[in-house]
């Protein structure tokens, strides 16, 4: 089981040498893990992971391997167990996918909670109960084109909900790579205003008064002018969006290292904005959606960051998170359209090239926000959109 953690972390593109890992085992004969799996799982980190970067591929392959300990009771651990060892992904054509049974999110977690009080043994390739492969809604490895994925890793991208512990990363203020276009671009949303008293020697002003007097020498002063841009950044992080965590990293730097904001808010959310966002991604540290809406006014610039590519339950219906046990009262689009109506600046900025624009829940979200390739022109566009009211 410990090497299949370091083959698991290698296809995960992870850097993992031999030397590492022979050093993880040594660890292990002396006894350093404690026989607790904690603790394996933090020493195994502290050895083999050499960037932050990885934390998230890390805890993939740590959940993939060791059946995710901390997995709540609903899904049970025998369930699990049947599910540790797929058999290999089924593949149909898309003639094929459209006779498979779709149903709506509200019945498909009904038929789960019925599949979990029922199910007695293992099944693979059959198209009802929880299993690996074949055509069942619930389960992974299969070829349904709308289900609960429980287990397993994810492999098409078409699961409506995961019934699994996931934790994603923040992303970090430290990169400074390729940051400097950004912070260009983002520069441009000064907006500058005379505040306080006036106790700022205006020099041009001075030399034209001092001239007109004949040289005696008139002091003219003026308040200092400041930046009083407020930005609000909402950054959708994990799940689809890890391909592109480099390039939002260097967005966030470029707004975090910019000393040209009077303030500058970030949180994040997981596919679309409910009624949390998140501090702090990896702990779920989480404040109100709410309650940013009521303290923060609306002079506010808010940027959005993510791929809007999601079932469109996830939008659409109460309940429809991805995740199984968040359960969302209000649908996804009533959060972006109360953010949409309380702030008069905003756009949204899609890490996917504008080709791939083309599924319903980019189109939807396109509807209510002016939508920008993460590319450097794309941000300038979206600066440009930003100093104008909607």
């Amino acid at each position: 089981m410990f090497l299949d953690l370091f083959y698991t972390l290698r296809s995960l593109k992870v850097p993992v040498s031999v030397t590492e890992w022979m050093t993880l085992t040594e660890a292990l004969s002396k006894g350093m893990a404690n026989s607790s799996l904690t603790s394996f799982y933090f020493l195994a980190r502290s050895l083999l992971i050499k960037s932050e970067a990885y934390y998230d591929q890390y805890d993939q392959a740590f959940a993939h391997v060791f059946r995710d300990a901390e997995m709540p009771a609903d899904i049970r651990d025998e369930i699990l167990d049947w599910l540790a060892d797929p058999i290999n992904r089924l593949v149909l054509p898309d003639e094929e996918l459209e006779k498979l049974k779709k149903w709506d999110l509200e019945k498909l977690r009904e038929e789960l909670e019925k599949r979990l009080a029922e199910q007695t043994e293992r099944h693979d390739g059959g198209g009802k109960w929880i299993g690996t492969g074949g055509t069942s809604p619930f389960g992974h490895s299969g070829a349904h084109p709308a289900g609960v994925r429980i287990g397993g890793p994810g492999g098409a991208g078409r699961a409506i909900q995961i019934a699994a512990a996931r934790k994603f990363r923040n992303y970090r203020t430290d990169v400074t790579l390729d940051v400097r276009q950004m912070k260009v671009a983002l520069k441009r949303l000064r907006q500058f205003v005379k505040e306080g008293p006036e106790d700022e020697l205006d020099i041009e002003a001075t030399i034209d008064k001092t001239c007109r007097e004949g040289g005696e020498i008139e002091f003219v002063f003026t308040r200092e002018r400041k930046n009083n841009v407020k930005v609000l950044l909402l950054m959708d992080s994990g799940g689809s969006m890890n391909p592109y965590a480099s390039l939002v990293n260097r967005l966030f730097s470029a707004a975090h290292q910019s000393a040209h904001f009077k303030d500058l808010k970030a949180y994040y959310f997981h596919n679309c904005i409910y009624q949390d966002l998140y501090t702090d991604m990896y702990t779920s540290e989480a404040v109100s959606t709410a309650s940013i809406l009521s303290n923060l006014g609306s002079e506010y610039k808010v940027i959005l960051v993510g791929d809007a590519h999601m079932a469109p339950s996830e939008l659409l219906h109460p309940g429809g998170a991805i995740d199984y046990f968040y359960y969302n009262e209000q649908p996804g689009l009533d959060w972006l359209r109360r953010i949409l109506d309380h702030f008069h600046y905003s756009v949204w900025l899609n890490p996917l090239p504008e080709m791939a624009w083309i599924s319903s829940s980019i189109q939807i979200v396109r509807r209510l926000f002016p939508m920008f390739p993460l590319t450097v022109d794309g941000l300038e566009d979206a600066v440009q959109r930003l100093m104008v009211k909607h």
